[in-house]
């Protein structure tokens, strides 16, 4: 008996029907990772296109890179940059935003993880590209990011970093005289160079005559720190908590930029560089002094703040937790104590700006 095995089938339609409820699967976006070295006159240039092997640095001119850049987004890469802040502010990151890049601002750091001992722009570059292509893979803890601020804010924040710096520099000067002096055998006391105590200094007048230069730059300065200061306090038009002045208030708002890009009382923290080291292992728990990795001077600015509200807050709930321990302590605890209260206000300032809480429930007394 004879089978047959073949076996008919239907015809198939040259055009099969489209599923439009199905999503069509898309070719995955090219992407171009590039990390910079930046300096003023030159960028050194690590690349590295899709997953393929990084390619040779390269040496471009600030106005050839963003050309080069632009040539790569009209041929259809997907551009992602970084570079670590510095000198040069955030103009290079808006720069490269509008030409449609992904920018990313980093902390600068040693990239020397060998300890080889060898640093140039090539390795910089190099090894920044390492840890970028980690981060684009979905590593978060590969770079750690700075947070570009607005143009107002950039402003803002600056203008209140020139009052200090000018401070700083009166205060340098006003030093600098006092040195002089006390080379000779003479202490000058409080602002030697103001119109009262200039008069009666009891220096002779050859002394007198090395002491003008500096009282000149002096009595220059003075009035500009004035000057800086009363614009400063005159941007401050909304209620505080007594004890925390409008210069004081607005060095803090400007340091920080933006309230809202805190999710958590821990990042406040962080950010102000007032939480404890910690060096742990195993069943072994210590933790230490400051990190002091956060803003310098928005740390200053909170505690001058806290010395300021221990005065005038007596019902403020920090101020009744730290108050009483301040009673007989030693200088070194009340600085800790301090700095507690600085961090904890820290905190409650940044519930208050984001409508967390109110000043009642925390026990503040407010200056309209």
């Amino acid at each position: 008996m004879t089978y047959n095995t073949s076996v008919s089938t239907p015809a198939v339609a040259s055009v099969q029907p489209v599923n439009h409820t199905q999503p069509q699967p898309q070719p995955a976006a090219r992407t171009l990772k590039v990390a910079l070295d930046v300096h003023l006159a030159q960028y050194t240039v690590a690349m590295q296109y899709d997953g393929s092997t990084p390619k040779p640095t390269q040496r471009f001119s600030p106005k050839n890179f963003l050309l080069w850049v632009e040539k790569q987004i009209a041929q259809g890469w997907r551009v992602i940059t970084c570079y670590e802040a510095g000198p040069f502010g955030y103009v290079l990151h808006r720069q490269l935003t509008a030409l449609g890049a992904t920018n990313y601002v980093i902390c600068p750091r040693n990239w020397d993880d060998g300890h080889k001992r060898v640093k140039t722009d090539r390795t910089d570059a190099r090894a920044m590209l390492t840890a970028l292509d980690r981060f684009v893979a979905g590593n978060p803890h590969a770079l750690a990011l700075v947070r570009a601020p607005t143009e107002t804010q950039e402003r803002l924040r600056s203008e209140s970093r020139l009052r200090q710096s000018l401070k700083g520099d009166l205060k340098m000067i006003a030093q600098r005289g006092r040195g002089l002096a006390l080379q000779y055998g003479y202490r000058l006391k409080g602002p030697w160079y103001g119109p009262r105590l200039w008069s009666a200094l009891p220096v002779p007048d050859w002394l007198r005559e090395l002491l003008a230069p500096l009282r000149q730059a002096a009595l220059a300065l003075e009035p500009l720190v004035a000057q800086q200061t009363q614009k400063i306090e005159a941007a401050s038009t909304n209620p505080k908590p007594k004890g925390l002045g409008g210069l004081s208030q607005q060095i803090i708002d400007r340091e920080v930029g933006d309230w809202n890009r805190f999710q958590n009382r821990g990042q406040v923290s962080s950010y102000t560089g007032m939480c404890p080291g910690e060096n742990s292992s195993g069943p072994r728990h210590q933790q230490g002094h400051l990190t002091k990795c956060g803003n310098p001077r928005l740390r200053w600015a909170l505690c001058e703040t806290a010395w300021r509200l221990l005065r005038h807050q007596p019902d403020y709930h920090w101020c009744k937790k730290l108050a009483p321990r301040m009673q007989g302590a030693s200088g070194s605890r009340r600085k800790q104590l301090i700095v507690a209260l600085a961090r904890g206000f820290a905190v409650d300032w940044w519930r208050l700006q984001t409508q967390q809480t109110t000043p009642q429930k925390l026990g503040l007394l407010m200056n309209p």
